[in-house]
């Protein structure tokens, strides 16, 4: 219980200062409010050049003006650009993608960011999925495979000019809800054909889909990718259950902070190279080295003393997306 008491009440930041960021490319998915604006901010600010994917062009649009009006005179900033981008439509995801590469040849972390968490039981996608794990798990999962060559040529272009490992990240974020309430394994993989009437179980199962993925991304493909907590924050997150942001304020913190732990899973170099293949990023960025023992076994295969449930969880996405490549 230790482990959880300190990502409820975490220590001062500590990891190594993040320098100038000039020359690197970021997408961050739903950048334009709560932790996302924050660490769009945070970015933006150390020269890195930051494309702010969401769905409305107005609230985007409304972000950039909001931050370039309010960063200190003198400051080294990057630059800032809209991306259409609709989770929840596996439809549209290969046209942000295309978007995208016409005018970018390279990619150095993408921050899955964005979701949605409990709305009313029943909700959907545009494609009849359900709403956490098609939002949560299924686009950003689409997102990122059609993005993927470009990483992995960025990647080879940085490792020919000598950088390290983890240069190019994929963090994904996940929920200490996971830790605290997923089933043993992670998740039960029946409910994601048959979801049960509780949309708290749902959003369980989209986070640890997550960390399932970041785990699967690097096992599969070698690019470095972190799942992340990024801490307890007071964001729009809870606009499906507002009494939950009352009843939880003690343990509520500003976005800015919670911002840091996404921050440090996508740039910084204190994160060793085996923790960059799938490790978890807990507030506000430290390396957990107390994940439940079953979810790491999850993300072993079974010829390594593992469940394989990961594993599973991938293919489950590589079906549910395929024909929308």
């Amino acid at each position: 219980m230790g482990s959880q008491w300190s990502q409820f009440f975490p220590p001062k930041p500590n990891f190594s200062e993040i320098g100038s960021l000039d020359g690197k490319v970021f997408i961050v998915t739903g950048g334009a409010s709560g932790i996302g604006y924050e660490l769009t901010k945070m970015l933006y600010q150390r020269g890195g050049h930051v494309y702010i994917a969401g769905r409305s062009e107005s609230k985007v649009q409304a972000a950039i003006k909001e931050l370039a009006g309010s960063t200190p005179a003198g400051t080294p900033v990057g630059k800032l650009d809209f991306l259409h981008l609709e989770l929840d439509n596996l439809t549209g995801i290969k046209a942000s993608v295309d978007e995208f590469k016409s005018k970018e040849t390279k990619l150095h972390v993408l921050w899955n960011n964005a979701g949605v968490s409990r709305p009313p039981v029943g909700s959907s996608s545009k494609q009849g999925l359900e709403l956490q794990l098609a939002t949560n798990c299924l686009g950003p999962f689409l997102f990122t495979r059609l993005l993927l060559p470009l990483m992995q040529a960025t990647a080879s272009t940085g490792a020919e000019r000598g950088q390290a490992f983890g240069a190019v990240r994929v963090v994904w974020t996940s929920s200490q809800s996971v830790e605290l309430a997923a089933p043993k394994g992670g998740i039960i993989m029946s409910e994601l054909h048959h979801p049960p009437a509780d949309a708290t179980r749902l959003y369980n199962n989209s986070k640890a889909g997550n960390m399932f993925l970041a785990s699967e991304l690097a096992r599969r493909h070698g690019i470095a990718s972190v799942s992340t907590n990024p801490g307890a924050a007071s964001t729009d997150l809870f606009r499906h259950t507002p009494s939950v942001k009352y009843l939880a304020w003690p343990l509520l913190h500003k976005p800015a902070m919670a911002a840091l732990t996404q921050l440090f899973a996508g740039v910084s170099e204190d994160i060793g190279e085996a923790d960059l293949k799938g490790g978890y990023i807990i507030p506000w960025g430290r390396v957990s080295a107390n994940l439940r023992d079953d979810l790491r076994e999850a993300m072993k295969l079974p010829e390594e003393g593992g469940s394989g449930r990961a594993s599973e969880f991938w293919d489950f996405c590589v079906d549910a997306t395929s024909k929308f490549h």
